[in-house]
């Protein structure tokens, strides 16, 4: 018998509101693009990145939602958002080594962006 292969990941970010604000951030602000939905709960995709959007107010969860991302030209992408909704930190080299920046989505979700 074979083993199984992992081929995907489809993290859950809680909306830390509605879905309808939600979605007019992730699609508005940040790109995305709404591939399905159902209730209180959608899918959305950019380029090969895909997340599902729930909507779930549990703060525990939001502040300790944190998602590292790669990115082929890191600095246009700072250049998109740095004016967005969300709160953007600088674009700086850390002391690992990686060039990044990292945006706090108005839910409270947490994004870091870096050089890949």
């Amino acid at each position: 018998m074979s083993k199984a292969t992992f081929l995907t990941v489809t993290p859950m970010i809680p909306t830390g509101g509605n879905l309808v604000d939600s979605l007019k951030f992730y699609t508005g602000q940040m790109g995305f693009r709404v591939t399905w939905q159902a209730g209180d709960i959608a899918g959305i995709c950019r380029d090969g990145i895909c997340f599902t959007l729930v909507v779930n107010n549990n703060r525990d969860w939001i502040e300790n939602s944190s998602y590292s991302l790669g990115v082929s030209n890191l600095e246009a992408l700072y250049e998109e958002l740095r004016n967005s909704e969300a709160r953007v930190g600088p674009l700086e080299m850390k002391m690992w080594g990686r060039r990044e920046f990292h945006i706090v989505a108005p839910s409270g979700v947490c994004f870091q962006f870096y050089a890949a």
